[in-house]
Formats: structure tokens, sequence, C-alpha cells
């Protein structure tokens, strides 16, 4: 990848304050992409975060607070985005959600919620911003999935068929756009170093009275043979990496970063 393939890009990254999206976000502006990022935050933490990422990176960035759950932020998106600066060349599909417990005792209005967050707001993204893509002949859309968009998983029935749902929206836009310059791929990660990982292997930590450490590798190792968990910037690098020429026909791929948890 050359270092500047992608300057001067505009790269929309829903769920982007915090975890894996933040870490896509920060990845493409270190590649000169302009950047709207989207998610939940105290007003001032958020200004502060993207004056950072712009003065790190000599790029403009700016926030979205569009709340995707809701089909009319969702749908506006793509055009606040195109406001904001004038095209749109990148979609990376990150925010989610989830509900756990048995398939009986799940709540329809969090099933809805789900699919809104992880499904329906990738579909609306996606919609919005093909037509522009299409007449540049150019675009990249990369949908962050999971390991149960390829595999099933108890008591995370939405989760499952919500991400399982992204994987075949994104094989269905790969062949739409097979023969344009524009490509559709999806990043299926398995326990990422995210807060919520965090937060889980202190909860073990306190009650097995276990090192910090310990309780995440034992966490990790729970799904991965590997015995470690994904860092956010491993996902970066593999978004990155499907935004350049090298992955032009990588198309319709969903790719796993799992620690072999698949491999089984």
């Amino acid at each position: 990848m050359t270092a500047s393939e992608l300057q001067g890009r505009v790269a929309l990254v829903t769920g982007s304050t915090d975890g894996i999206g933040l870490a896509i976000a920060r990845a493409l502006a270190g590649r000169g992409c302009a950047v709207m990022l989207n998610g939940f935050g105290e007003a001032d933490a958020i200004a502060a975060l993207c004056a950072d990422i712009a003065a790190a990176h000599g790029v403009k960035v700016a926030h979205a607070a569009a709340d995707l759950r809701l089909e009319a932020d969702a749908a506006e998106l793509v055009p606040r985005t195109l406001g904001r600066f004038g095209r749109l060349d990148i979609v990376v599909n990150n925010a989610g959600t989830q509900h756990k417990g048995p398939v009986e005792q799940h709540p329809p209005a969090r099933w809805r919620e789900v699919m809104a967050l992880n499904l329906d707001a990738a579909f609306h993204t996606i919609r919005g911003a093909l037509p522009g893509m299409r007449e540049r002949d150019w675009g990249r859309i990369v949908n962050i999935a999971s390991v149960y968009g390829l595999a099933g998983g108890v008591d995370r029935s939405s989760y499952v068929a919500s991400k399982h749902g992204l994987v075949g929206l994104t094989k269905a836009v790969a062949l739409e756009t097979a023969s344009t310059g524009i490509t559709c791929n999806a990043v299926c990660p398995g326990d990422v170093a995210t807060r919520i990982f965090h937060r889980n292997a202190k909860l073990l930590a306190e009650r097995e009275q276990i090192s910090r450490a310990e309780a995440g590798q034992r966490i990790a190792a729970g799904n991965m043979p590997s015995g470690r968990v994904v860092a956010p910037e491993q996902v970066a690098a593999l978004a990155v990496f499907l935004c350049t020429t090298a992955a032009d026909e990588i198309r319709g791929a969903a790719l796993p970063v799992d620690g072999a948890w698949l491999a089984r």
C-alpha cells in the first residue's frame, strides 16, 4: 500500500467513538482519509476526539450523533456526511449491540433493536452511499460482522441472526457491484479487547480472585485456540487493507480474525 493511496478519500465509520470503530477511524485517518465519526458520548469528549485525530493526521474529522437504531437517523447519516464533505468513498458499518439470554426469554423489543442497529443501519448507509460510488466507479464498503456471522452461539439469537444477515447483505451487495470499482466485504472478529471485554475480565478477576491478565486470557481461551484476544488495531488493519487496490478483487468475503475459533 502506498502512503498516499487513500489520501483525500472520505470515510464514514459508524460506532466509532470507542473500540473497534475508533481504531478503524484512526487507521483510515492515518492513511489520509477525512473521517465522519458516529457514536454516542459526551459532547466535549467527542469534540476533543475529533480534534485529536485531525491534528494527529492532518485530515478533516467531523461527528454525526445519529442514533442508528432509528430508521430516520440511519437513513440521514450518509446525506449528512455528503453535506459535510461533499463525497463519500468508504463506508464502514461497525455499530452494533447484543442481547444475551435464551430465545424464549428474548424481549421482542430488544430483538427489533438489535436488528435495527446491526443490520438495518448497514442497509441504509449502503443504500445511501452506492449512487455516489457508482457515479465515480469507486467505493469500499466494509461491514464489521462477527464470528457469530459464520457460526451459531448460545443465548445470543438476535446477535447471531443479525450478523448472519450482515454477511448475507455483504454478499448480495458484492454481486450487485461485481463489475464496478466498488467492493463490499465483511470482517468477522472473535473476542476483541474492547471496553466490554475488559469489563468482563475485571468481573471474572474479582469473582475468581485472579489477576486481570489471567482473567482476560481465560475468557479468550474459552473461544479462541490461540488463547489471545484480538486487538482493535488488528481488525482496523484488515479493514484498511480491504480499502486498497491490493484488495480490488476481494469481493463478498467474510474474513475471520478469530485466533482459529472457526478452524475447529
